[in-house]
């Protein structure tokens, strides 16, 4: 266990216990914990394998390449239908963990073995996201936007079409087009 991650689970105010449970459960698995976005993390030669975070409603383990674990059990959950490649294990009280202690740590083995095959979730293309008929409209008659919007990493480009294309209004949507125009130029993503 990582001295740098304690304050993680010494300033949780909800989930303390549940969390003191998972990282018992984690340090079985001999990974490294680290602590990224917040959260303790568990590595496996510098690769994120699991994290463990917590929500209002529940606590969760987070797999990055949950897309890829064989989900015998049906305990995976996909966050929304635009997670390509992350599932959780979510969880409620202690019970609920103690109970799945054996299959949790099935599953935390299963996503070593994913890692240590090189095994990679094949993730949609940008082209294969919708775009939304105002942007387009920006872009082909703005050549500097559409170049700066083809310059920013893939899954910016992404995160900003999601975003527009889940507005609506059209209004709505050429709204937020314009707002965030200026950040496209500048090559910083939607949170940036």
């Amino acid at each position: 266990m990582n001295p740098k991650v304690d304050f993680f689970f010494d300033k949780a105010r909800q989930w303390q216990k549940e969390f003191e449970k998972l990282r018992a459960i984690a340090a079985d698995t001999g990974l490294e914990e680290e602590l990224k976005w917040g959260c303790p993390c568990y590595t496996y030669h510098g690769k994120n394998i699991f994290l463990i975070h917590g929500f209002k409603e529940y606590c969760a383990i987070l797999f990055f390449k949950g897309a890829l674990l064989d989900d015998t059990h049906h305990i995976l959950i996909q966050q929304t239908e635009n997670v390509q490649a992350t599932r959780q294990i979510r969880f409620t009280d202690c019970k609920e963990i103690a109970d799945l202690e054996k299959i949790i740590k099935t599953y935390l083995y299963e996503a070593v073995e994913v890692e240590k095959a090189g095994l990679k979730v094949d993730m949609k293309e940008t082209k294969e996201f919708d775009m939304p008929e105002e942007f387009q409209n920006q872009l082909d008659k703005n050549h500097e936007l559409k170049e700066a919007f083809e310059s920013l990493t893939p899954g910016r480009q992404r995160t900003y079409l999601l975003y527009f294309s889940s507005a609506k209004q059209s209004k709505t949507r050429e709204s937020r087009i314009e707002k965030h125009i200026p950040q496209i130029f500048e090559g910083k993503g939607l949170n940036d």
